[in-house]
Formats: structure tokens, sequence, C-alpha cells
């Protein structure tokens, strides 16, 4: 927030970690936004505003319900809510509440920094085999209401909708780092849901 110029938010912050806690989550959790800003610590010397960054994965899975379609709408909301009650321009807000969406994964990024967060955000699957597969558990306990015959359809797509794309990654300091392995680790997770 001192690097937003804007004042702390302890209620915020306690309401985040609140819901980052909820007993429903095994992947989207807290231990995921350590790691997405571990990995911003590692790039933010590459983006336009870090600060905007930062906040926008603090918030990119605030709401997560698996049955919701509006989890990253509602979460850009939040966003955009906090910062227009700390005061932030409209731009700023802008930025922000579009980052966020921009991890709904449904279209390029619009700018630099969006395809930061997204990087990061998608970054678990450039990881290596045993933390990839963990990641893999951890989504289908968040899914294990559903049959396994209808996920195993519903995930294979998702994963090859990834694979599809000439570049999983937007930036070049992530394509470097993890493209080759995120396809193979796509193709791997593939291969076991078929069978």
């Amino acid at each position: 927030m001192t690097s937003l110029n804007a004042p702390g938010s302890p209620d915020v912050f306690a309401d985040l970690v609140a819901a980052y806690s909820e007993p429903h989550r095994h992947y989207h959790t807290a231990a995921h936004i350590q790691d997405c800003l571990a990995q911003l610590d590692e790039a933010a010397s590459l983006t336009e505003t870090p600060g905007e960054i930062e906040l926008a994965l603090w918030f990119h899975d605030a709401i997560y319900k698996p049955t919701s379609s509006k989890n990253e709408l509602e979460s850009a909301e939040w966003a955009r809510a906090f910062l227009e009650a700390v005061g932030a321009t409209e731009d700023r807000c802008a930025r922000v509440y579009g980052h966020v969406m921009a991890t709904k994964h449904d279209a390029r990024p619009p700018d630099k920094d969006a395809m930061f967060v997204v990087d990061i955000d998608l970054s678990i699957l450039g990881r290596g085999p045993d933390e990839y597969d963990r990641f893999e558990e951890n989504v289908r306990k968040e899914y294990k209401w559903v049959p396994w015959p209808i996920y195993r359809r519903k995930r294979s797509e998702i994963l090859e909708s990834f694979l599809d794309k000439p570049k999983i990654y937007s930036t070049e300091h992530f394509r470097s780092g993890h493209e080759e392995q995120a396809r193979q680790n796509l193709r791997s997770a593939i291969e076991r849901l078929r069978k």
C-alpha cells in the first residue's frame, strides 16, 4: 500500500486471509498467493507498476467458489471497491480491475502488466513434475463433488486449451523459464486423464 501511496488496511488484509483460508480451498490458498508474490519479486523490475500487480495478485482468487463462473468478476469488483475506498485514481482502479479479470484466461491480456499477472498465475504449469502433480491433485480436491468422468473430460478440455495456444506465456521472462516444462506437464496430465 505504501508503494501505491495509500493507507494500510489491516481489516481488508484480515478479510483476504480469511478468504484464502476457506476449507474448500486446496490450491487457491494463501500459499498460492505467497508463491505468486515470490514470482513477482523475481520479475518486478520488468514491469510497469509492480504495486498494482501485487494488489491484483492479492485479490485475483479472493472469491473462489468452485460452482461459480463469476469468481474473477467478483474478485475484481472487490479489488476495485477497495481501491476506491482508499482514494485510488479511476485509472488505477480500472487497471487493477483489468489485471484481475485477465486471470479468467479467456483472452489475451491487454497490456504488459496484465501479461505478468497472468503469467505469474500460470507459472505453476511450468514447474517441476512433482510440484505440478500436487497442483493437479489439489485442483481435483476442490472439485471433488464433480463425478470423475465429467471432471476428467472438462479438465482435459481446459488443459488442452492451454496447449492449443501458440504460446502459453505472454512474457519472455516466463516463456524462457516455463514454456517447455509447462507443455510437458500438460501433455502428461492429459494423458493420465484419458486413461
